[in-house]
């Protein structure tokens, strides 16, 4: 994946931020260390005094371009959806079989990430570990309803939708591609969550990843 992102800008609906972060050094020095924090102490315990501590700036600059720590966890589940979005489509450019195909956006979005320096402000590896941590606590809220009708995770749903049209082309008569195609998505994120915290209750380890699970699974079931 090095420099495949090089002459991409990834957009994030800007309903999400007060201030595109993309467009300034301060913007994007937030999310860089925002990344880093909320890896370091958890989403829980981070705050925008305790990052505005890290950058060396004042709090109040952060609220210039979000409004609160929540729309910044999702401007940075937006980010990373959008990347491995980009990542799934590049995996299957050329490709003409259906199974080879849905295999491939599979292991993109299940596949853990890895570092990309041609974005030297984000470290992709570190978000991953984030995304897999707290990326629930951006769906799991009392504005969910609100904020899906704004489109915060339309770059999300894309995603699963991407998946859901290679599942029918896979196997048309298969009645349950949506719920497959998003039970794969949150699931991967789970099992890696299993492996590094409750070992006993999955099979994924060291040598059995979460992709692993999930191309066994979609060979299986999806036979005609």
């Amino acid at each position: 994946m090095r420099s495949i992102l090089s002459n991409l800008i990834i957009r994030v609906n800007d309903k999400i931020y007060v201030k595109d972060p993309e467009t300034s050094v301060l913007g994007k020095k937030i999310i860089q260390e925002s990344i880093l924090l909320i890896d370091e102490i958890g989403f829980d315990n981070f705050t925008f005094k305790k990052l505005g501590e890290k950058i060396g700036s004042n709090e109040s600059s952060i609220y210039r371009y979000f409004e609160n720590k929540h729309k910044l966890l999702v401007y940075l589940c937006s980010w990373y959806w959008s990347w491995v979005e980009y990542k799934m489509v590049f995996k299957m450019t050329n490709i003409e079989d259906p199974m080879d195909k849905l295999k491939r956006a599979i292991t993109a979005v299940t596949e853990k990430a890895e570092e990309d320096h041609s974005i030297p402000h984000i470290n992709e590896a570190i978000l991953c570990r984030i995304i897999i941590a707290e990326f629930t606590k951006t769906l799991h809220t009392k504005e969910i309803d609100d904020e899906n009708k704004e489109g915060f995770f339309l770059i999300y749903k894309n995603v699963i939708n991407r998946i859901v049209t290679l599942i029918i082309e896979v196997n048309a008569d298969y009645p349950y591609p949506k719920s497959l195609a998003s039970s794969i998505i949150e699931g991967a994120l789970h099992q890696y969550f299993l492996n590094d915290h409750l070992k006993s209750i999955t099979n994924c380890n060291n040598e059995i990843t979460p992709t692993d699970f999930y191309l066994n699974l979609i060979t299986t079931i999806l036979k005609k």
